[in-house]
């Protein structure tokens, strides 16, 4: 398979599939596209009908869409014995309505802390709105981690996609300096501590050095 994504510095939407795959040690090369160029649009549609990061690849299938790329990855994973998903079913149905409110929610925080994975701007002004999306979801990881803590250190126990959707906020929170509280601290640290995060980190850094 491969994985079509933008500068790891700032595209959250390739990080959720990315993640999800290294979590699920399903092998796959990246197609790296920078962002905000002139031929981005053009570069991107060699591969994407959508003329968007990310895509995936895998033979003659072409997966677009963040959520969609995560679900078929998960029937991959799940083939394997990898389970990416709660196996109880209305467990996994609120795992799924907390990764579809990421998916199509919260445009103050995407507008007003973007994700800049090299950057550290705690002191910087916050929205009002912005902060009333981060309350919102810090409020469903203190739910999840309040009545999962039992299974595991992500929202519903084991890493799900659901892990993966909210992965970019980690590294908002972080940049920007949200204050959260215990519980959802507690879970920022555990994603911003996976190998892969670190990893994906690593590389965003060496872009804005200049170095990728």
């Amino acid at each position: 398979m491969q994985l079509v994504i933008g500068n790891k510095n700032f595209s959250s939407w390739s990080l959720r599939p990315w993640l999800l795959l290294k979590q699920a040690g399903l092998p796959f090369d990246e197609i790296p596209i920078k962002l905000r160029q002139p031929d981005t649009t053009a570069q991107i549609l060699r591969y994407s009908p959508s003329g968007k990061v990310p895509a995936l690849l895998d033979g003659d299938l072409t997966v677009w869409d963040s959520l969609a790329i995560c679900e078929y990855v998960a029937e991959l994973a799940a083939v394997r014995g990898v389970a990416l998903w709660p196996a109880d079913p209305k467990v996994r149905a609120e795992a799924r309505s907390v990764s579809a409110e990421m998916h199509s929610g919260f445009p103050a925080l995407r507008q007003h802390m973007s994700m800049e994975v090299a950057a550290f701007h705690p002191d910087v002004e916050k929205h009002p709105d912005a902060l009333k999306d981060a309350e919102r979801v810090a409020g469903l990881w203190v739910s999840c981690r309040q009545r999962f803590a039992d299974a595991g250190p992500f929202l519903f126990g084991a890493f799900s996609v659901a892990d993966a959707m909210y992965a970019p906020v980690a590294f908002r929170f972080h940049t920007y300096g949200v204050d959260l509280p215990p519980l959802a601290m507690a879970y920022r640290d555990a994603l911003l501590s996976l190998p892969a995060m670190r990893e994906w980190a690593s590389g965003a850094r060496a872009e804005a050095d200049g170095k990728a």
